[in-house]
């Protein structure tokens, strides 16, 4: 598939292929079995910023996010991703098909302009290629580009986190590994100065076993209350208005990260021997008592 001369020139998915990618979905939605808190806080229509955080390899549990949004609102987000997914051969169609664009501030702008949910990861490859010690820590470091873009729409930013991605796997090599050094260079050799940062390569991991098939993890998301931005409103050159931006939504993701780490901590069905567990516990009190005379006639 070619890619889109705008990011406005995409078509939804049909009904049939949405079905068609929910079924094959159905799998992983088993396997992961996740829960949302918040999607209420979705405003009705857009234009609006969705700002979360990426969790290791950023495609595990992205998919849920858009077909549950689209499932329970009716409305499909677009996704800004980095650049280097374009210069994949294969995987760029993926992207274009699923609706995602060349992070770049003139697509965020047109999308936000024709009244469209933007979701977008301030860390970007940073967190995605993220190291074992930094679990879910946010890597945006300085970066104003969301809080720019939101200001100058003047439109709300819906924070949300995501929690259960980092304990499907084991790091075995952190990606600055001397091991991975010839991964590197391929990075290098293939997407020329965009592979010389450091963000180009993945950890290895493992998941169940010496596999890399991710653990039965319970995956969480939640969405906080959306973060007006009329404060603000003409200041999308002023670096302190937007840094004040940056951080609220920060303390928000944060926030919501905090409370599903800790939901997950105490939640006796995050993984598949803890829900069987529970829907045996369940079936059992849902049968019938005995009727005191009744038992051995």
């Amino acid at each position: 598939m070619a890619r889109h001369a705008s990011p406005l020139d995409w078509t939804p998915p049909s009904e049939h292929l949405i079905r068609a990618a929910n079924v094959a979905l159905e799998p992983w939605r088993a396997w992961t079995s996740p829960v949302f808190h918040g999607l209420g806080h979705l405003p009705e229509r857009g234009p609006a910023l969705l700002v979360g955080n990426h969790t290791v390899y950023g495609v595990v549990d992205a998919p849920l996010i858009f077909f549950e949004i689209h499932r329970r609102r009716g409305v499909w987000v677009r996704s800004l991703a980095d650049h280097a997914h374009w210069q994949i051969p294969g995987w760029r169609a993926v992207m274009d098909a699923g609706g995602s664009v060349d992070g770049t501030r003139e697509n965020c702008r047109a999308l936000l302009r024709d009244g469209q949910m933007v979701v977008v990861f301030p860390g970007g490859a940073r967190e995605a290629a993220r190291c074992s010690g930094d679990r879910y820590r946010l890597k945006w470091e300085r970066r104003l580009g969301f809080a720019r873009m939101a200001v100058e729409a003047g439109c709300p930013i819906v924070p949300f986190g995501s929690v259960g991605v980092e304990e499907m796997f084991t790091t075995v090599l952190d990606p600055g590994s001397r091991l991975l050094a010839p991964v590197r260079a391929l990075g290098r050799g293939l997407l020329g100065e965009r592979g010389r940062r450091d963000d180009v390569v993945m950890p290895l991991s493992r998941g169940i076993g010496l596999t890399p098939l991710p653990r039965p993890e319970r995956l969480y998301f939640g969405f906080g209350e959306p973060i007006g931005t009329a404060p603000w409103a003409g200041r999308e050159d002023d670096p302190e208005a937007l840094a004040e931006v940056r951080d609220l939504t920060r303390a928000a993701v944060e926030g919501i990260i905090a409370g599903l780490r800790a939901e997950q901590a105490a939640d006796p069905g995050r993984t598949p021997l803890g829900r069987l567990g529970r829907g045996l516990s369940r079936g059992a009190r849902m049968l019938p008592r005995a009727v005191p005379g009744v038992i051995g006639r």
